[in-house]
Order: C-alpha cells, then sequence, then structure tokens
C-alpha cells in the first residue's frame, strides 16, 4: 500500500542555469538543422563555462549549417536568456565547435532501407507520467517548482522587475495528506541578483511571484521561506559554474515523482528515441488519466538499436486503474504506431519545436499552433475509450 501522509520535494532550476544555457544551446542548433531539413540527424552537447561554449557531436545535414553559422546560433540563443556579463556575455564569448558527420555504422542501424523500416537510434527505456495532482496532470511540486522561476524570468525580460540574473533555482517542499498535495511546508528559492541588492531586498522581489504561482493557502511558514539561503548570489550563471547538457533529467521529467531511464532529451533529433519515445509515454500516460481511466500512470517503453517496434510497453496505474493494465497496454499499441516513425510522424516531431522545450521541463506545458508540446494533446482520449 503507497503512502498516504508525507512530504514530497521536488526542484527545478532557470533557463540562465548553466547546465540549462547548455540544454538551450543544443536544441536550438537541433532547430537549426530541422528548419532546413526535417529528416536531419543531430547529437550536439554543449559544455559552457567562464566566457567560453564547446560544442561537441554528430550530425547529418544541410552543408549550409556551417561551423561559423552554429556558432551565431549559440551566441543568439545565449543572448535571448539575458547574459551579458563580464564573466559570461553572448556577445564577447569564446565558441569552440567541434561537430562533424554522423558514424555510418548508427546510419544504417536506423535509416529505412528496402523492407527495414527505420529503427531505434539506440537502445533505452523510457518513462512517461501522468497524474491527477494538478490541472495539467503533472505532479505539484515540480509544477510549481517551475511556475515560479518561469514567472520570475517573464517579469525579468519584460522589465518589471531590475536586479536579478538569469541564473535561478527553486525547490518546493509539499505536505500530502490522503495521498493529495494540501499546501506547502518549505520553499527556496536561490536568484542571481546585482551586487547593490541585499538578501532581504531579493526576499521581497521574489516573495509576491511564490505567492502568485501557488494555489491559494499554500504558502509555507515565514521560517520556511529561504531566499539565497547562502547570503549573496551575485557571481552565477556559466560563470559561476559550467554547465553541460543533459544534466538535469529530473528537472525536465517528473521531479522524481516517476522514474526516469537515464537518457537526457535536449541536443538530439527526434529519430532519438530517448527523446521521442519519452514523449510518446508521457503523451500515453497523460490520456489515459485524461481518459478518467486511473488516477495516475506509469508507462515504461524499450527499444533496441535499428529496432523499429518497441520490446515491451509496461503499463502500471498504481492500483488506481479502471481497466487491466495488460488490456490498457494492448489497447495503447492499437491506437498509436510506437515505432520511432510512428512516433515521429503521429507527434509531428520533425519540426523545429525544441528550444523552447530547454527550459522549466518538457512536460505540464499548453501545445502550441506551431506543433510544440503536441505530447500533451489529449486526443487520444476518445480512441483509447474505444478500444477498451
Amino acid at each position: 500500500m503507497s503512502k498516504e501522509n508525507y512530504l514530497f520535494t521536488s526542484e527545478s532550476v532557470s533557463e540562465g542555469h548553466p547546465d540549462k544555457v547548455s540544454d538551450r544551446v543544443s536544441d536550438a542548433i537541433v532547430d537549426a538543422f530541422l528548419a532546413v531539413d526535417p529528416l536531419s540527424r543531430v547529437a550536439v552537447e554543449t559544455l559552457c563555462t567562464t566566457n567560453r561554449i564547446v560544442l561537441a557531436g554528430e550530425v547529418r545535414g544541410p552543408d549550409s549549417l556551417s561551423h561559423k553559422v552554429l556558432e551565431e546560433v549559440a551566441r543568439e540563443a545565449v543572448k535571448d536568456i539575458g547574459y551579458e556579463q563580464s564573466g559570461f556575455h553572448w556577445g564577447n564569448m569564446d565558441v569552440s565547435v567541434h561537430i562533424h558527420a554522423q558514424s555510418t555504422d548508427i546510419a544504417q542501424g536506423v535509416d529505412a532501407a528496402g523492407n527495414k523500416d527505420e529503427g531505434a537510434g539506440d537502445q533505452g527505456i523510457m518513462f512517461g507520467y501522468a497524474c491527477r495532482e494538478t490541472d495539467v496532470l503533472m505532479p505539484a511540486a515540480i509544477h510549481y517548482s517551475h511556475a515560479i522561476l518561469k514567472d520570475l524570468a517573464q517579469a525579468r525580460h519584460a522589465g518589471d522587475i531590475s536586479g536579478l540574473g538569469p541564473d535561478s533555482k527553486s525547490q518546493i517542499t509539499l505536505k500530502y495528506e490522503e495521498g493529495k498535495p494540501v499546501c506547502a511546508t518549505s520553499i527556496v528559492v536561490s536568484t542571481q541578483h546585482d551586487g547593490n541588492l541585499d538578501q532581504a531586498a531579493v526576499r521581497e522581489i521574489v516573495r509576491p511571484y511564490v505567492k502568485a504561482a501557488l494555489p491559494d493557502g499554500w504558502m509555507c511558514p515565514e521560517e520556511e521561506f529561504y531566499v539565497n539561503p547562502t547570503g549573496l548570489f551575485v557571481i552565477g550563471g556559466p560563470d559561476g559554474d559550467a554547465g553541460l547538457t543533459g544534466r538535469k533529467i529530473i528537472v525536465d521529467t517528473y521531479g522524481g515523482a516517476a522514474p526516469h531511464g537515464g537518457g537526457a532529451f535536449s541536443g538530439k533529433d527526434p529519430t532519438k528515441v530517448d527523446r521521442s519515445a519519452a514523449y510518446a509515454a508521457r503523451y500515453l500516460a497523460k490520456n489515459i488519466v485524461a481518459a478518467e481511466l486511473a488516477e495516475k500512470c506509469t508507462i515504461q517503453l524499450a527499444y533496441a538499436i535499428g529496432v523499429s517496434k518497441p520490446l515491451s510497453v509496461y503499463v502500471d496505474t498504481a492500483g488506481t486503474g479502471l481497466v487491466d493494465e495488460e488490456k490498457l497496454s494492448e489497447a495503447l499499441q492499437k491506437v498509436m504506431d510506437l515505432s520511432p516513425r510512428g512516433i515521429r510522424e503521429h507527434l509531428q516531431l520533425s519540426r523545429p519545436i525544441y528550444a523552447r522545450t530547454a527550459a522549466y521541463g518538457h512536460f505540464g506545458r499548453e501545445p502550441d499552433l506551431n506543433g510544440g508540446f503536441s505530447w500533451e494533446k489529449e486526443d487520444l482520449v476518445d480512441p483509447l475509450k474505444s478500444e477498451l
């Protein structure tokens, strides 16, 4: 039997966190390739540190995307985040590009040829999850952690607040009663700031955004509200800590409330099942919960490199399901082709839609008009019900 009364904590990091800078640059490069050729293959990692970015990886795509062009893509991504600091400035930083052609051995396993369908870009397991804790069917702690930082970033970009830098983190501990979140017991926000602001001033800048992001009555006690608990956070971003692509996979997904297969998303084109199958698994889990077939649902998909069909489709409704889990698994495979090509085409993933996913979570976001976050749609509800 699962616990009913407990505390649970999740964290988020902002677009200016060093690891998120790396994710944003890598995904901007994915978008640059897909915008020119939707069938491009991209696997690009980014390292960022004091006034330096290093790009490395493998691609197959248009020759027009030269190293010089990719350098400019990186600069524009950093500029958009808002870094114009002495230790990390989009215009002054050194950008080294070490990107080369994709391995022909990998290509022959992934590409469709003759009677062979497109295979998975790697082996691996991917998880998706959904629950009824929030309107977007996401776990509450990660949802509200994201909301605080996203609102602060929007206010910074709009000029509604001044003195705060791009780098920030949040962490929320929620109290659960009878299995449902009821309030926050502690909240931590650390944000980079100008040297003329002290800890108390930063606290009062941040406070209204924290309260606004939470449901009414959920604010933690004053003594459990921690803002920049070390005192100062002037040196931040890649000047304070080096960043790497793919190091915030729990922030990117469910905040620790659900399993993760281990593969990161950013910097990968949608033939990589690390990314596309994780999106598909979220899509399936969300539609099961949206169809009121379960209160919560975990989906696991498994693949082998070069093989098109999933090796397994596992469904776990944690005792909340109204339908046998094996029947759910069978129904899911009828309403969606879970081959790499099937996922990519069903969710229309071969589009430049990835830079927007690099911060504030890949899940629990609103689908947009040009195809972003298509895996958040609830358009499988009726097809699922008709199969059961």
